[in-house]
């Protein structure tokens, strides 16, 4: 039997015991077990917990920590020196339908996310633990961050928009079409130190679900079946899939420029760029409503990004294929050593969605299981040391051993 799967046979009580046994001290074993998680021989029923014994994350929960947290795995040691020993993944607040886009307000200290079906953003205050709606309606917001003035960007499905939120409280619409054509449903948006914005625009948000299909013959609505208007606000529903899903560039001049397009990276999702701003990461993920080509294949890509703010040298930088599971990107962000923070998606493959986190070269260094499916991050705090994750109907958080790179 191997190393790996004795532990994952082990309770954590007869691993303290054993220790106690044999005299070494928890601090000594607890490194040991920090493996990839082998894949099971056959797929799961989804479950409450995937540590063993039982762990509740929530606030009130059993003390579960005693020196590295057992869900936050080594794959290679150099994930040890940017993540934190003595502390624990957190559960901050559960009760969305779909969480997405965490963002950190540097000046509030607090941090901002959406709940893309209930149409509306969340606001957790650090200073004690609290949750309140943000924004009610949200027009369905995906990502969201904070631009290097302190300003609020979100990407709107229904509208199927980008906006700033300025510091007087009014809003600005960034960008809404592209040559005349409207965009589908902008997904996430990251702030460039010259003042511009890059931002993906995929079709997920041409659905019921999070914001609104196509209007009658469009391509999420190609039957005209479905009556996009219903329960919308007036003019609302009227509009349809124009444009392949692309990423673009917002130049502060306002001109909008067309930066990856679909056959470079088809259903663009997450994305960010590296400290220095010389490389963009942006996520693939899967075939989206409307789309009639095969869709993304759940990798990771990186490009360069010249002193004209042309792209070029595009590669696959990781598949997202952990011991034979695929866990699928989402949101992206890098840490202040060049380091790729990703969320992962590995649906009911238990044990593998959180976060995975690979170096500047492609190479996994370690990962971050959660219960459930996680689909951005962001990094927060006073210090920007603390890993923030949306996953599924929660928020969850961590203390790391890094920063980010980025604000918001």
């Amino acid at each position: 039997m191997t190393q790996h799967a004795r532990a994952t046979d082990l309770s954590r009580r007869g691993l303290i015991k054993a220790a106690g046994a044999t005299g070494i001290g928890t601090m000594a074993l607890a490194p040991g077990f920090a493996l990839a998680q082998a894949p099971a021989a056959t797929q799961a029923a989804p479950a409450t917990t995937i540590t063993n014994p039982p762990r509740d994350f929530g606030p009130n929960g059993a003390p579960t920590t005693y020196f590295r947290d057992p869900d936050i795995i080594t794959v290679d040691p150099a994930f040890n020196a940017i993540t934190q020993p003595n502390t624990a993944i957190k559960r901050l607040w559960t009760g969305a339908l779909w969480s997405e886009g965490p963002a950190w307000n540097a000046q509030g200290r607090y941090l901002v996310w959406s709940d893309i079906p209930n149409n509306r953003q969340l606001r957790w205050l650090e200073d004690d633990d609290r949750v309140s709606v943000f924004r009610l309606p949200s027009n369905n917001s995906n990502g969201n961050t904070f631009d290097f003035q302190g300003r609020q960007l979100s990407c709107e499905h229904l509208t199927r928009r980008v906006v700033r939120y300025e510091l007087d409280g009014s809003a600005t619409v960034l960008a809404d079409n592209y040559e005349g054509k409207r965009l589908n449903s902008p997904n996430d948006v990251v702030p460039h130190p010259d003042g511009s914005y890059w931002f993906t625009d995929p079709p997920y948000g041409g659905q019921l679900y999070e914001g609104t299909p196509d209007m009658a013959g469009g391509p999420s609505n190609a039957s005209g079946r479905l009556k996009p208007t219903l329960g919308q606000p007036p003019g609302m529903g009227s509009m349809k899939r124009e444009l392949p899903t692309n990423c673009y560039r917002v130049d502060p001049s306002g001109r909008i420029d067309l930066v990856i397009t679909e056959q470079q990276v088809p259903d663009p999702n997450g994305l960010c760029f590296s400290p220095d701003h010389k490389k963009l990461y942006v996520a693939s993920t899967g075939k989206g409503p409307g789309d009639t080509g095969p869709g993304g294949k759940g990798e990771v890509f990186v490009f360069d990004v010249g002193a004209d703010n042309k792209v070029s040298n595009g590669k696959v930088f990781t598949d997202c294929m952990i011991d034979g599971i695929k866990c699928g990107p989402d949101g992206l962000r890098t840490d202040v050593d060049g380091n790729l923070w990703c969320s992962s998606n590995a649906g009911r493959a238990l044990g593998y969605s959180g976060v995975t986190v690979w170096s500047p070269e492609g190479k996994l260094l370690g990962r971050i299981r959660l219960p459930e499916v996680c689909g951005n991050v962001c990094f927060g705090g006073p210090k920007r040391n603390r890993l923030f994750m949306a996953a599924s109907q929660s928020l969850y958080a961590v203390y790391v051993g890094t920063q980010g790179s980025a604000p918001g």
